[in-house]
C-alpha cells in the first residue's frame, strides 16, 4: 500500500506502482467508442499511462491537454489518458478540447487496472477512484518509469515520462 495527500491529507492506495524493470500487468480498458483495448494490443509501442481521479477536475483536465500536446511529437509511442469517468466524458472532453493525439480510456467496466497497478485509492473523500500516476512501458512490455504523484492536486513530471 502506497500514501499519497489529497490537499494535505493522507490517502492510501491499494498497491504500489509496477516498479522498473519489471513486466507490465496486462489490461482491458473501455475506449470512448466503447471498444475494448488491452495492453498486448498495443506490444510493440511505447505507451505512456496518464492515470488520474477523473477527467472533470482541472489538474486531470491539464495533464491530458499537456500529455496531447506532447505526444504530437512521439514516434511509435501512445499515451493513454486513464480514469474511472464513463467513455462519454472523455468523449465529450477530448472533443469540446480538440485532443487527437491521446487514446482517453476508462476503467469502469474492468476495474482490476487499478488493482493490478497499485492505484485504487482505498478511502478518503475519492475513495474507488483512481490515484494520479504515470507509468511508462517500453516497446517490450517492460516498466521503464512510474511515478505516483504525491499530492493528488498536483500534476506529473511530464518531461521524465517522455525521456523515459
Amino acid at each position: 500500500m502506497a500514501r499519497v495527500t489529497l490537499k494535505g491529507n493522507p490517502v492510501n492506495t491499494n498497491g504500489e506502482l509496477p516498479e522498473k524493470g519489471t513486466t507490465a500487468p496486462d489490461f482491458k480498458l473501455t475506449n470512448t467508442d466503447l471498444s475494448e483495448v488491452t495492453l498486448s494490443e498495443l506490444k510493440g509501442r511505447k505507451i505512456i499511462l496518464n492515470i488520474f481521479p477523473s477527467i472533470d477536475t482541472s489538474t486531470c483536465a491539464t495533464s491530458v491537454r499537456k500529455f496531447n500536446e506532447k505526444a504530437a511529437s512521439l514516434d511509435n509511442a501512445v499515451v493513454l489518458c486513464i480514469s474511472k469517468d464513463l467513455p462519454f466524458a472523455h468523449k465529450r472532453f477530448c472533443g469540446a478540447e480538440g485532443i487527437e493525439n491521446v487514446m482517453s480510456l476508462s476503467d469502469f467496466r474492468n476495474t482490476d487496472f487499478a488493482r493490478r497497478y497499485g492505484v485504487q485509492l482505498e478511502d478518503g473523500p475519492l475513495a474507488g477512484l483512481n490515484a494520479r500516476a504515470v507509468v511508462v512501458i517500453d516497446e517490450n512490455g517492460t516498466v521503464v518509469h512510474s511515478e505516483l504523484v504525491s499530492e493528488i492536486v498536483d500534476e506529473p513530471d511530464y518531461d521524465a515520462a517522455l525521456i523515459s
